[in-house]
């Protein structure tokens, strides 16, 4: 099985690009996991719990540890949400707010263009 990727909004497209190309191999490293793994380790991604179903794609560096929150939308297709650099032992609750408020709308919007499709 292959995994789609796809970014919603431009929070991860703005921190990708902020970043060297050394860190930047890094994380499409780690996206090529996620993309093509059937069993992605936990050091890669994890579910974090009491959330909406949000997940953390684990990037590490040297000198960075790199998340990226995402969530699935029908099994294949990994949206990425929002992205930071990981400086405490807990995500920061601001982070999984702003990764659920965009799961939130990215759905509405979804649902939206697929409900306007049968009228």
């Amino acid at each position: 099985m292959i995994r789609r990727i796809v970014v919603y909004k431009d929070y991860f497209v703005n921190f990708y690009k902020s970043q060297d190309p050394k860190i930047q191999n890094k994380i499409e490293y780690v996206l090529d996991l996620v993309r093509f793994e059937k069993q992605v380790p936990v050091k890669f991604l994890k579910y974090l719990e009491n959330t909406e179903q949000i997940y953390e794609i684990r990037v590490m560096s040297t000198f960075k540890n790199i998340r990226i929150l995402c969530f699935f939308d029908k099994g294949d297709l990994v949206v990425l949400t929002n992205c930071f650099l990981k400086k405490s032992q807990k995500t920061p609750a601001k982070e999984i707010k702003l990764a659920e408020k965009l799961k939130r709308e990215y759905l509405i919007e979804k649902y939206k263009e697929e409900h306007e499709e049968f009228n």
